[in-house]
C-alpha cells in the first residue's frame, strides 16, 4: 500500500497494490486502539482504498465494533466485525468460560483471511495488550504471526512508554518486530517524558517507525479531526507500507 505525495494534498496509489494487513495492538487496554483503527480506516476509505476493520474478539461492551462499523459506512454487519463477543467487562478468555464458549486460533483465522479475499487491506484490532488472552490457545502475537501482519503498537505516550513499547516489542517474533510501527498517543496533559519519549525510543528502534499521535482535544467528530494536518500526517505515515 504506497501514498503517494503531491504539493498541497495526498493521493493513494493503489493499482497493483497487494493486501496489505495491519494489526493494532497496544501496551495495555484504554490506549487507543479503536480510536486509531477507526481514524485509519476512514482515512484510508476516503482516499479510495478498499479497506475493512474487524475487531474478532471483545468482551464487555460492542461499541468499539459500532465505532469501527461507522468508519466503514456500514460495510460490514457487525457480526462480521466482531463474530465473538462476550459480555463480562473481563479479559476474552475468562469472559467466554463465564458463558460457556470457547474460541480458537483456527476459527479466527479462517473469518480474517475470508475476509483479506474481499479487501485490499484489513485493519485488525486487538483487545488488550499483546499477550492478553483472546482465547485458550492464542494471543494477539499468535494472530499477528499467522496473518504475517504488520503490527502496530499504540502506547499512550507518558512516564514509562519506552519500557512499555520495548517490551512489547522484544514480545513479538524477530519478522514482526523488524517491522512494527509504534504510535505514541498524546495524552491531554503531556509530563516530562512526553517530548522525549519518541527520542529516546529511536536508540533503540527505527525512528522512521516511531509516530507521535497529536491529542484530539475529545473532538468526538472523525471528519472534524481528520481536518487536523498533523493527524492526516500521521495517518498516512502510518499506511505506507
Amino acid at each position: 500500500m504506497v501514498l503517494m505525495a503531491y504539493p498541497g494534498h495526498f493521493r493513494l496509489n493503489v493499482a497493483g497494490m497487494k493486501q496489505t494487513t495491519f494489526f493494532i495492538t497496544g501496551t495495555d487496554t484504554g490506549v487507543g486502539k479503536t480510536v486509531l483503527t477507526a481514524l485509519l480506516t476512514r482515512y484510508l476509505r476516503k482516499r479510495g482504498v478498499k479497506v475493512a476493520a474487524l475487531k474478532p474478539v471483545c468482551s464487555g461492551g460492542r461499541d468499539d465494533a459500532r465505532g469501527l462499523r461507522a468508519a466503514m459506512n456500514g460495510v460490514l454487519t457487525l457480526d462480521e466485525i466482531n463474530p465473538w463477543h462476550f459480555r463480562a467487562p473481563i479479559a476474552p478468555l475468562p469472559a467466554a468460560r463465564r458463558e460457556r464458549r470457547q474460541v480458537g486460533l483456527a476459527d479466527v483465522l479462517v473469518h480474517v483471511r475470508a475476509l483479506q479475499k474481499r479487501f485490499d487491506g484489513l485493519l485488525v484490532e486487538g483487545a488488550g495488550g499483546l499477550l492478553s488472552p483472546l482465547g485458550s490457545d492464542f494471543n494477539s502475537r499468535d494472530l499477528i504471526a499467522a496473518l504475517r501482519a504488520t503490527a502496530m503498537i499504540v502506547c499512550p505516550n507518558r512516564l514509562g512508554a519506552v519500557n512499555q513499547v520495548l517490551l512489547t516489542l522484544a514480545a513479538l517474533p524477530r519478522r514482526e518486530s523488524g517491522r512494527a510501527r509504534v504510535v505514541l498517543m498524546s495524552p491531554p496533559k503531556p509530563d516530562a517524558s512526553t517530548t522525549t519519549n519518541a527520542g529516546l525510543l529511536a536508540e533503540f528502534f527505527d525512528a522512521k517507525r516511531i509516530s507521535v499521535f497529536p491529542w484530539l482535544g475529545g473532538r468526538p467528530d472523525a471528519e472534524e479531526v481528520l481536518k487536523d494536518l498533523r493527524v492526516r500526517r500521521t495517518l498516512r505515515t502510518l499506511a505506507e507500507a
